[in-house]
């Protein structure tokens, strides 16, 4: 995932999920939130985010906020928190030929029963639904997924279930969306349904794996496997 125009600024405050108040060379810029999400432990006042910004003049706001340095023991830490962007990431790291070897095909936004899964793919011998999922939750080196409870989430691992249960591969990547983590586990005191879910549909052979990335404020990129601890 690669973001042209970008540029860094400073967070002074959301007045709703979908755009924020950024100080930019001097002036207040209203920008658009790529992630609807709570992400009440990034946007912190007074913290360093960047923007891309957009060529297309009929918009309301000129820029998207993709990226936030959020300040950990360790020294900053560069999370992206645009929830476009895992898809992005998976699909070019399948298609490089690092998830199956011999994918003939892989369709994104395919529907399956009640849902609408991210992608859809076939080798020669096999077929299967796949659910991507960012991760941009962090605690002290520990990426934990969700950061507020997602019914959706849970809809979707029971509808990997029943996919592998007719006989499709199904999988659950999660695409951590900075670089370091240590593992990636679900967030039980937020949503321990999802997790419920989760070691259930692990139990009934549905795959789930993370990636970790490498970071830039204007690149996000698909580097080596996280361990998942269920």
């Amino acid at each position: 995932m690669h973001y042209s125009n970008c540029t860094a600024g400073t967070f002074l405050s959301r007045p709703n999920r979908f755009v924020a108040q950024v100080a930019l060379d001097g002036r207040t810029e209203t920008c658009h939130v790529k992630n609807t999400g709570r992400c009440r432990e990034l946007l912190i006042p007074g913290c360093r985010v960047y923007l891309t910004r957009s060529d297309n003049p009929a918009r309301k706001t000129k820029y998207d906020l993709i990226a936030v340095e959020k300040e950990t023991v360790h020294g900053p830490l560069l999370i992206n928190m645009d929830a476009q962007a895992p898809n992005h990431v998976f699909e070019a790291w399948a298609r490089e030929g690092r998830f199956r070897p011999g994918l003939t095909l892989l369709r994104p936004e395919t529907v399956y029963g009640a849902s609408r899964f991210d992608f859809y793919w076939e080798t020669d011998t096999d077929r299967g639904f796949v659910e991507v999922k960012g991760v941009t939750l962090e605690e002290d080196g520990v990426a934990r997924f969700p950061d507020a409870p997602t019914l959706r989430g849970v809809k979707h691992l029971e509808e990997l279930i029943a996919a592998r249960q007719a006989g499709y591969q199904a999988a659950l990547c999660f695409i951590v969306q900075f670089s370091g983590a240590k593992y990636v586990t679900p967030n039980d005191t937020t949503h321990p349904q999802f997790g419920q879910a989760l070691r259930r549909a692990a139990a009934a052979g549905v795959e789930v794996f993370a990636l970790g990335c490498a970071v830039t404020p204007d690149t996000l990129t698909a580097e080596e496997f996280v361990p998942v601890r269920l």
